[in-house]
């Protein structure tokens, strides 16, 4: 029988630290953004607030997808412990306006979003001494904004999450960007997570490990950590 180790990930990230950066990257369709769906209610259950970016889909769509696995995000969009950033229902062109927790940006505008990005941690600063911030995906960044300028914006969101004391979760699916920019992206990254389908590797200053996974209805489930 295996031994598997579902939600919080304790095993795999137990090192990282308020202020770290984990770049989670892989080609598409291997589980990265069920990863930031688990990691930020593996956040919310152990009382931590989550910023998060949803850039690829909507704040709609990123509801649906965790009810998927009966992760109810509502009532803690209600009582303020999640701040979402929709980059992308105002690019589809549908008129919504802001709320308390929830707030439309575009991925066209990069200056707007690290504003919102300000407020949100800030935010998320009054509530906990801790919390969690997922972007996902830089793909779209990526598409609208020249390699350099997505480079400055990845430097100032680290920085923003540090201060307020925050972890920093940000996806890259391979091949979007050329190689010498992602070379920069790496270095960035305080934690580099791989996700290839089946195998999970990471690497941080404190070594590598690696372990197996496979995507269930209650989300990533890993077993095989080797050190």
């Amino acid at each position: 029988m295996r031994s598997y180790d579902v939600i919080g990930f304790e095993d795999l990230l137990g090192d990282v630290t308020p202020g770290d950066l984990i770049l989670l990257y892989g080609p598409p369709k291997v589980g990265k953004s069920i990863f930031c769906y688990q990691f930020l209610y593996s956040g919310l259950k152990g009382g931590e607030p989550c910023l998060y970016i949803a850039a690829d889909y909507g704040s709609r769509q990123l509801e649906q997808r965790m009810m998927e696995f009966n992760w109810f995000l509502q009532p803690h969009i209600q009582n303020g412990e999640v701040y979402i950033i929709d980059l992308l229902t105002r690019l589809a062109g549908i008129k919504v306006e802001d709320s308390a927790s929830v707030k439309f940006s575009s991925a066209q505008n990069l200056a707007d979003l690290m504003v919102k990005v300000g407020v949100g941690t800030r935010e998320l600063f009054r509530k906990s001494s801790k919390f969690r911030s997922v972007l996902d995906s830089l793909t779209m960044i990526f598409a609208f904004n020249p390699p350099n300028l997505v480079l400055r914006l990845m430097k100032a969101y680290k920085g923003r999450v540090s201060e307020a004391n925050g972890i920093g979760l940000v996806v890259h699916t391979i091949g979007t960007v050329e190689p010498q920019f992602e070379s920069s992206l790496m270095e960035l990254a305080d934690w580099k997570i791989f996700f290839d389908g089946e195998n999970i590797q990471l690497e941080s200053s404190a070594g590598e490990r690696s372990a197996k996974y496979t995507i269930t209805g209650e989300g990533i489930k890993y077993w095989g950590l080797e050190r």
